[in-house]
């Protein structure tokens, strides 16, 4: 028998399509359980978690620098937690989303949108003008201006010089397994509140991890977002006040 929450929905099985980051995989499947308003193991999420490093890097491919597509691969997974009883998937990457569509169409299963998600939650909270930090392959396609914009708000990117700082507080940080820099993360902060952002997006799942280990507050973290959406979307409440 199938069960359900309290309402008599039936209780989905969550897959999430990990690897991308390896760190932002464990980081949400850590977050999905504390936000979950649970008291006994059984009254948690029952989840399915590739963590697939063979998917190649979206931003490198993005931008030219690659020819391996990440795209199959991630759709090749979608059908991997489809086999294994997933009912609902994830993506734990701001940048795979640039491949959305085509993911979706190839899935059997439905993927929750963790870029419009997170912009629906901006939307909610009045912002005007949203900061978006992110990889240099979500800023070059434009998935978190289109949306912002879709909502009357006006997205603001980092100029060149701080998108460098940002990358390498990805990729020469979080990605490679080192504590986040608490200096390159001042300088980033400060260029976006000088651009007179009243809302920040912490766009990248590895700036997840950053906000965790910096202590940040006060952003919209999408890797958050698509916890707390996941968790409602597969029939559970989400706890408040965990202190994620």
């Amino acid at each position: 028998m199938e069960p359900s929450n309290n309402n008599g929905m039936k209780k989905k099985t969550l897959g999430i399509i990990g690897g991308v980051g390896p760190l932002a995989t464990m980081f949400i499947g850590e977050m999905i359980v504390r936000l979950t308003d649970a008291e006994t193991d059984q009254d948690h999420i029952n989840m399915i978690i590739t963590n697939n490093t063979n998917i190649p890097d979206r931003t490198s491919f993005i931008l030219g620098e690659s020819k391996d597509n990440p795209a199959p691969v991630i759709i090749s997974d979608t059908e991997r937690l489809h086999n294994a009883g997933a009912d609902v998937l994830v993506i734990p990457c701001n940048t795979a989303h640039s491949f959305y569509e085509e993911i979706q169409k190839s899935s059997k299963l439905p993927i929750i949108h963790m870029i419009n998600e997170t912009v629906t939650r901006a939307a909610k909270r009045g912002a005007n003008r949203v900061g978006i930090l992110a990889t240099t392959g979500t800023i070059t396609t434009g998935v978190y201006q289109s949306a912002c914009e879709k909502y009357g708000m006006v997205p603001i990117v980092p100029d060149a010089h701080i998108q460098a700082v940002v990358m390498s507080l990805i990729y020469d940080d979080i990605k490679a397994g080192k504590p986040a820099d608490s200096d390159k993360w001042s300088i980033i902060s400060r260029a976006m509140e000088e651009a007179g952002c009243d809302t920040v997006i912490l766009g990248c799942t590895e700036l997840s991890v950053v906000g965790k280990e910096l202590k940040l507050v006060g952003y919209i973290d999408s890797l958050l977002v698509l916890a707390e959406t996941a968790i409602q979307y597969c029939g559970y409440k989400v706890k408040r006040k965990t202190g994620i």
